[in-house]
């Protein structure tokens, strides 16, 4: 995945390969992800944002996100997808070994039909918007 970012906006886990051309790893890139998951789905459930609590690396991010029915979950974001790693925010359970998921639209859907029924209006209300502008 290709990130600009500002050289200023490096963390001080950014990595420096003596070897390489390049002057660093840019300690951001999932978490970039993890705000982009976050803003497309905001809309279809209660609450959701990037863990600051939790260690964000550069093929890890975690991700809080309370569904509309109420319970709380913390996510791990990984270059395999997506999964529940807790039951409340910022907290990852040793024991807690659920499925990735592709997408976060699966993992939602896979949790919570209050966000099924929201993305589902959603994605209504724009084919109609699509259709009123088509015949305008």
């Amino acid at each position: 995945m290709e990130v600009d970012y500002n050289a200023m906006d490096l963390t001080v886990n950014t990595v420096l390969d003596q070897d390489s051309d390049v002057e660093g790893a840019d300690v951001k890139d999932m978490r970039l992800e993890a705000e982009a998951i976050v803003n497309d789905v905001l809309f279809a459930v209660a609450n959701m944002f990037v863990s600051k609590a939790l260690p964000c690396a550069v093929d890890m991010a975690y991700i809080n996100v309370e569904i509309r029915e109420g319970p709380r979950y913390c996510l791990e974001l990984t270059d395999a997808g997506l999964r529940v790693v807790g039951f409340a925010y910022d907290q990852v359970d040793a024991g807690c070994h659920s499925q990735y998921h592709e997408t976060v639209y699966s993992l939602l859907d896979s949790l919570s039909p209050a966000y099924r029924e929201a993305f589902g209006n959603a994605l209504l209300r724009r084919l109609e918007a699509l259709n009123r502008e088509a015949q305008s």
